[in-house]
């Protein structure tokens, strides 16, 4: 079958048969057949597709056919790239107590719901959570799988594995400042920013855009042209699903909006916010923030509201376009065919749109 890429939702299609064909044929399920069963409902249960339509407007960028065998041997590396999401996703999950994940039961909580039917020994919690660290284990290695035995020339493997290597370790080094950030009570916008560019800006767009652009053997200029633009729309990303985290619809976004307010996490929302008040004078309002970050908010909507009214959303609404526009001028720069150029405008817009 030849790829086309007409429409997102053609490419989104033969993505799809790509994944299940992947699982279908995954080494070695049959020896752990409950954690592929969960990995494979998660991440074929849908989701924005957003590293692989980076990935391979990467690939059109720089010279790679739209069709033909090349094309579907790229399009199955990319596989990879929702398998390392969905570790992420697994992961962040147990982490942040995440009780759902698109619309269902986080792993860790479809462990323990297992667990607690059965009757089993042991706490149903530490049963659940333990299983969901090796979903996002057995993620992260099929991902490594589903890369190398795609059908890439080994030429183009070899320089796909330099954005490769550097994303799966940008992402683990991203969660882990999370944490840090965390137990040291940071309240730096700086430090919050930098989480956002290891932790999503570069595995979701960034290093996806040099990903593709490698097997196609970019020219220098294009791939550092490419990042620029990754850099800019990943971190906006993040801003807005910073927002989305805490103002958006349950019922769109597959989570409840009010975890990362009960998990305290320090994202640039809160950070920015924190700062706002400090430059008020508004001690009442830190103080309020602060118990939010530590875990010990009881009024959540007096906290949205704060979060409103000292300007921060605003500031953070300001601060994703302008990444953006900064990001969209970076295409400016490059003599791009129409096609990569239109999906690298489009995605640019479907990563930082409100109401996402």
């Amino acid at each position: 079958m030849s790829v086309v890429t007409d429409t997102p939702l053609v490419f989104r299609g033969l993505l799809a048969e790509e994944l299940a064909d992947f699982f279908a044929r995954a080494p070695h399920r049959e020896l752990v057949p409950e954690l592929a069963d969960e990995l494979s409902a998660l991440i074929l249960s849908g989701g924005k597709r957003l590293r692989p339509a980076f990935a391979w407007c990467g690939w059109l960028a720089a010279g790679g056919p739209a069709t033909g065998p090349a094309a579907r041997a790229t399009l199955r590396a990319l596989v990879a790239l929702e398998l390392l999401q969905g570790c992420a996703l697994v992961h962040d999950d147990v982490m942040d107590r995440s009780a759902t994940r698109r619309g269902r039961p986080s792993a860790h909580e479809a462990f323990a719901r297992r667990h607690e039917r059965g009757a089993w020994a042991g706490q149903a919690r530490r049963y659940g959570e333990s299983s969901a660290i090796l979903v996002g284990d057995l993620a992260l290695a099929w991902a490594d799988d589903a890369l190398v035995t795609a059908g890439l020339p080994s030429a183009a493997l070899g320089r796909a594995w330099e954005p490769w290597r550097a994303m799966r370790t940008e992402m683990i080094a991203g969660q882990h400042l999370e944490l840090l950030g965390g137990a040291r009570r940071a309240e730096s916008t700086a430090e919050a920013v930098r989480v956002a560019e290891l932790k999503t800006a570069a595995y979701t767009v960034e290093r996806p855009l040099q990903l593709g652009a490698a097997i196609a053997d970019g020219a220098p200029e294009l791939v550092a042209a490419l990042r620029a633009y990754g850099r800019d729309v990943g971190v906006a990303f993040q801003l807005r699903d910073d927002l989305l985290g805490v103002f958006g619809d349950c019922a769109r976004t597959g989570k409840p909006a009010e975890d990362d307010l009960r998990e305290g996490r320090r994202t640039v929302l809160m950070t920015t916010a924190l700062e706002l008040a400090r430059a008020n004078g508004n001690r009442v309002a830190e103080r309020i923030l602060r118990a939010c970050l530590d875990g010990g908010a009881t009024d959540l909507e007096r906290v949205r509201t704060l979060l409103i009214d000292l300007g921060a959303v605003a500031a953070v609404e300001q601060r994703i376009d302008q990444l953006t526009d900064r990001g969209l001028r970076a295409l400016d720069r490059l003599p791009l065919a129409p096609e990569p150029r239109e999906q690298l405008r489009l995605l640019a817009s479907r990563a930082t749109r409100r109401g996402r």
